[in-house]
């Protein structure tokens, strides 16, 4: 995988069942603005709060709906379930899978590792490893990662540490590997992309796809300065949808971007009026601030 993949949102209709054809125009939607492949089921997907049944049906629509690649989210807490829904979405025509840490009981990464390993030996599709401290409390080290990169079913890591070292080192570790780099913070993209990493796989291009889209392109180009300028203007809206706001504040921006996806599936809530209004500045800015860069 490389250039800039979105962890597309899940959209819901009123009863709180999956809106299958909002997911197609949203699909229909990054596509069209750019982006370079789809990641259906991530954590901005609510993936944790959806069935195993409600997944695989989620990636075959996506899969259906575009030509880009699909990376999906298949991670469960157990490497049976894990199993199980990554060999269902290989049929549903998912390209390869995004497994994130299991982190229940707080497993080292030497149970991690070998973890990973079982899955890429039976798994009928890549794996890309999926780092993300803020859910899990746990980072996967980048000697860990270095060390899977040498398995033949290990495609890659999307690394939502925030860590522009953490980033690095991964580069580092694994370049003599087949092994794909994502950054997963929209604000560290173009920082990440100047030392090395292959793409990122952003909560912020549900959002502004075009303007995401725009910094990889402007580093494919050599015009790194620009890259930074576009970054840099898109961080205090990348810093709302994940960090301040989450799964709610991306669902509010993409209705505000003329994109209906309904509310977030409980326990989490819509964002309150005060909030959106905020958001909705954010976003103007943002909007404004990269327009023909």
């Amino acid at each position: 995988m490389h250039g800039t993949g979105v962890p597309l949102v899940t959209p819901f209709d009123d009863a709180g069942a999956i809106d299958h054809n909002r997911l197609a125009t949203i699909a229909d939607w990054l596509e069209t603005n750019g982006v370079d492949f789809l990641v259906p089921c991530g954590s901005t997907g609510e993936a944790p709060l959806l069935t195993a049944d409600e997944r695989v049906h989620v990636i075959e629509t996506v899969a259906e709906t575009t030509d880009l690649p699909v990376l999906a989210g298949t991670g469960h807490e157990g490497y049976e379930p894990t199993l199980d829904t990554t060999e269902r979405a290989a049929e549903a025509g998912a390209d390869a899978a995004l497994v994130v840490t299991p982190s229940y009981y707080g497993s080292d990464d030497a149970a991690l590792e070998s973890y990973y390993r079982d899955l890429a030996d039976e798994s009928p599709i890549p794996i890309v490893l999926y780092s993300v401290p803020k859910f899990t409390d746990h980072t996967l080290s980048p000697q860990t990662a270095g060390s899977l990169a040498t398995h033949d079913n290990i495609a890659g890591i999307k690394d939502s540490s925030g860590s522009l070292e953490s980033v690095q080192r991964l580069v580092t570790l694994t370049d003599d590997e087949a092994f794909s780099v994502l950054v997963g913070s929209g604000s560290t993209y173009a920082a990440g992309l100047a030392v090395g990493a292959d793409g990122g796989v952003l909560a912020l291009a549900n959002v502004a796809p075009e303007r995401a889209s725009a910094i990889y392109r402007a580093h494919e180009e050599s015009r790194l300065d620009a890259a930074r300028a576009q970054n840099t203007a898109l961080v205090e809206l990348n810093r709302a949808v994940t960090g301040t706001y989450g799964v709610a504040g991306v669902k509010a921006a993409l209705e505000l971007r003329g994109q209906e996806v309904g509310e977030p599936r409980r326990p989490l809530q819509a964002l309150p009026a005060e909030e959106r209004a905020t958001l909705e500045s954010i976003l103007d800015a943002a909007l404004e601030s990269t327009a023909g860069r």
